[in-house]
């Protein structure tokens, strides 16, 4: 596995332990951002997608796809953003931003190494 497919190996493994823990807990992991808790399915609707992306991300590391290392860097760059504003219209708590950082950091790490390993 190639260094930006590192990269994007450790970010399905976080994908999959956020999609895991809001299919069998989100509550947990809300409560711990000040997140209102919820009864409502949705939001283990968004752990199955999570988790879903997570299995994406893993294929493509172990299969070593730099196209889609690629593309994922924008994608996961523009996370931040999406989350940034649904803060600043009250539409999410703060604490959302922390994700955003998260995707943001994998995007950059991935960008730099595909950087370096002169791929981009």
């Amino acid at each position: 596995m190639s260094a930006p497919g590192k990269t994007v190996f450790y970010f399905a493994v976080y994908l999959v332990i956020l999609g895991l823990t809001l299919l069998i807990s989100p509550n947990t992991l809300l409560g711990l951002f000040g997140i209102p808790v919820t009864t409502e399915g949705w939001i283990r609707v968004v752990g199955m997608l999570v988790l879903f992306l997570g299995f994406y991300y893993y294929m493509a590391a172990k299969a070593d796809l730099i196209p889609f290392f690629r593309w994922s860097v924008g994608a996961r760059s523009m996370v931040i953003v999406f989350f940034t504003v649904f803060v600043l219209l009250k539409l999410a708590p703060p604490a959302l931003v922390l994700f955003g950082v998260i995707d943001l950091f994998g995007a950059f790490w991935t960008w730099w190494t595909l950087k370096k390993s002169g791929l981009l």
